[in-house]
């Protein structure tokens, strides 16, 4: 399982991203000086399934109903969570599981 404080030498250091604490121990964001963020998990706290990776977009709503009209495995239900954000999980043609989301305001 991946070591998000092991991560801040490969993606700090040596990439040169900013770290955002987000203040919880499973999830943390790394952003760049223009602001694309990467986001590195080690579980997840409500879905059942661990993402690989987390994509930010301007209308999860509509992502959501996108991913659905194209037959893409719906993995974790769109939902709101208690830490600020709007999701849903898909599972990728190559099987990977991927956290799409947007912050609420």
């Amino acid at each position: 399982m991946h070591n998000i404080a092991a991560s801040d030498e490969f993606y700090g250091d040596y990439l040169g991203l900013h770290h955002e604490d987000l203040g919880l121990d499973w999830v943390t964001r790394y952003v760049t000086t223009s602001g694309q963020q990467l986001q590195l998990m080690t579980a997840d706290d409500s879905g059942a399934d661990t993402p690989v990776m987390s994509v930010a977009v301007d209308d999860v709503d509509a992502a959501f109903e996108e991913a659905v009209r194209r037959g893409y495995e719906i993995v974790h239900p769109l939902s709101d969570e208690p830490w600020g954000v709007r999701r849903f999980f898909v599972r990728t043609p190559g099987g990977h599981v991927v956290n799409i989301f947007l912050h609420r305001e």
